[in-house]
């Protein structure tokens, strides 16, 4: 389980995080727009990301979804960030104890609407909104931001309501959840 997450931040090319972050700004729900899953989240549908600052460092979360289709049942996850006392950009996200995975705010619009999660193994990665979905034009920035950190569009989810919404340039981006 170390290696799938492990606990350093400084292996992989390094990646530019976002200057700071107003966390009390950033708290609320964002949908999960797209995603490069972790296994944990593979058959997740219609996910939701819900931070709460419950400390000066310590943000609650919940990841809720509908497990297998929009109809199935709803799942959480809770888990606990840890963020770093400089930008507050850079977050250990506890998983399971006494793990905490690599968690980068790597882009975030001026209004606090989209950003873009990212961790320096370029494994996982998470497109979010405030909103179940964009305009197309601002969802394929977001995805041009994703491929300038480095990562595979190839293995990249489109969740739904986006998905259907979204006429892609991008031919090779994955349904959600992936199709056995």
């Amino acid at each position: 389980m170390i290696g799938l997450f492990g606990c350093s931040y400084q292996t992989g090319k390094p990646m530019k995080v976002i200057d700071q972050l107003d966390l009390p700004r950033f708290m609320g729900d964002w949908h999960v727009l797209a995603d490069i899953a972790t296994p944990f989240d593979r058959n997740a549908v219609l996910p939701l990301e819900r931070y709460k600052l419950v400390d000066d460092n310590i943000v609650e979360t919940i990841y809720q979804y509908h497990d297998g289709s929009p109809e199935g049942p709803i799942r959480e996850r809770h888990l606990k960030g840890f963020v770093s006392t400089d930008s507050n950009a850079i977050w250990g996200m506890q998983i399971i104890w006494p793990i905490k995975a690599d968690y980068r705010v790597v882009y975030l619009d001026d209004a606090y609407q989209t950003t873009i999660i990212g961790r320096v193994k370029r494994d996982f990665v998470w497109v979010m909104a405030r909103t179940p979905t964009i305009a197309s034009e601002d969802f394929e920035a977001l995805l041009n931001e994703v491929q300038a950190l480095g990562y595979d569009l190839d293995r990249l989810r489109i969740h739904e309501p986006m998905r259907s919404q979204w006429s892609p340039n991008q031919t090779s981006v994955q349904d959600s959840p992936p199709r056995n």
